[in-house]
Parts: structure tokens; sequence; C-alpha cells
């Protein structure tokens, strides 16, 4: 009894420890890969756009009330 009380309690912290890692959204990978590559960031004020560009690549955020849109424009 004591042996299945002490698996059950490791399970609970295994399972809580994975579950508490925060995976990155979609815009947070592509802010991190734009200032990575040396862009210019330009928020507005109230932080509804966000546009950065780099020599070869330029990407718009827009972030409505619920939604995230997001535009990517490569140059070649």
């Amino acid at each position: 009894m004591k042996k299945l009380i002490l698996v059950a309690i490791a399970s609970l912290f295994t399972i809580t420890t994975f579950t508490s890692c925060e995976e990155k959204t979609k815009e947070e990978k592509l802010m991190q890969e734009m200032k990575e590559d040396g862009a210019e960031v330009k928020v507005k004020d109230d932080g509804s756009k966000i546009k950065m560009e780099t020599e070869d690549k330029k990407v718009k955020i827009k972030k409505d009330d619920d939604e995230t849109e997001i535009k990517v424009k490569e140059e070649n």
C-alpha cells in the first residue's frame, strides 16, 4: 500500500512538471526569430500592431480582441 501511494505521488509530480512547461506561440517564435536576425521592430502604442523588418523579410502581426493575424512577406 505504501509503495502504491509513493508511485502515485511520483506520477503526479511528473505529470505536473511536464504540463507546466509552456510552449511558445507561433507569434512568439516568429518575434524571437526576427530579433535574432536583427530586425527593426515597430510597435503601435496600444500594442495591437507589430511590424518587423529585415533586409529580406517583412512581418506584420495584428492583434484583435480574440484573433491574431500574421502576415509574412519574403523578398527574393
